[in-house]
């Protein structure tokens, strides 16, 4: 139980900001281990989300309030894979071989495709979670984050590196199928509890996709990196909300 509540504590200091009154020791082998937690580390975030939802609702209008939420989630997790995103954007928009594309990634500036990127994504959460329907937006705060880091450990199980240095590196030489099991069925089991039937959909287009981007990823580069794990949370955060308010206006995935 003390082994698995520090796994729980590594995965929450990699993955957010958040300040805890005390530390837990970390070795290599602890980050590959700590892939099962991640997922709960997301339903963490979206916990947090919920609550600040039911403060702020009660003095805000709901535009205001829901783009205090995406900026919250930004907050939180230190802006790690939103960073992820704009350098793979930017990589991408550089139209070269293996060796550009990782050499673009690398820079620490971002460029003008990250920025657009960027605001693209940070919009469309904004939009999508603004127009779900008042009924399903707290099971939408808490499964979102979930789907994003869980597509995290997917796109870690298995992996080449793509490169011998980064964050990816400590992640994939501890990762193991173990640890993706354990995560897809903490992921599979919270989604259907939230959302019942359309839960199931929303699992498979987040394992679809991630998969999709994983293939692409590894023709393109020969493996991955921490900005295209991150880049793969960032979509599915995204595919997450949009699903969930295509749910929310139609019902259509309930039939």
């Amino acid at each position: 139980m003390q082994t698995i509540m520090r796994l729980y504590v590594v995965a929450l200091q990699f993955l957010t900001i958040i300040p805890l009154p005390f530390s837990v020791r970390c070795e290599e082998r602890d980050l590959g281990r700590a892939l099962t937690f991640f997922p709960l580390a997301g339903l963490t975030l979206g916990a947090l989300l919920v609550g600040a939802d039911y403060l702020l609702a009660m003095v805000l209008p709901r535009g205001v309030e829901d783009l205090l939420l995406v900026s919250i989630l930004a907050v939180l997790t230190g802006v790690l894979h939103l960073d992820g995103l704009a350098d793979v954007c930017d990589g991408l928009a550089a139209r070269g071989g293996r060796e550009k594309f990782l050499a673009v990634m690398k820079d620490s500036r971002t460029g003008a495709a990250g920025a657009v990127g960027l605001i693209l994504a940070l919009l469309l959460k904004y939009q999508a979670l603004l127009h779900i329907a008042p009924d399903m937006k707290r099971q939408a705060l808490f499964c979102f984050p979930m789907l994003g880091r869980f597509a995290l450990v997917q796109m870690t199980t298995g992996s080449r590196r793509a490169r011998n240095d980064g964050l990816a590196t400590a992640f994939l030489g501890g990762a193991g199928w173990v640890q993706m099991l354990a995560a897809t069925a903490t992921t599979l089991f919270f989604t259907l509890l939230f959302l019942g039937v359309a839960g199931l959909w929303l699992f498979i287009a987040s394992y679809l996709l991630t998969w999709a981007l994983k293939a692409w990823f590894h023709r393109k580069v020969g493996g991955v990196t921490g900005d295209i794990i991150g880049f793969a949370g960032e979509l599915n955060e995204i595919l997450c909300l949009l699903m969930i308010l295509a749910v929310s206006g139609k019902r259509f995935f309930n039939l």
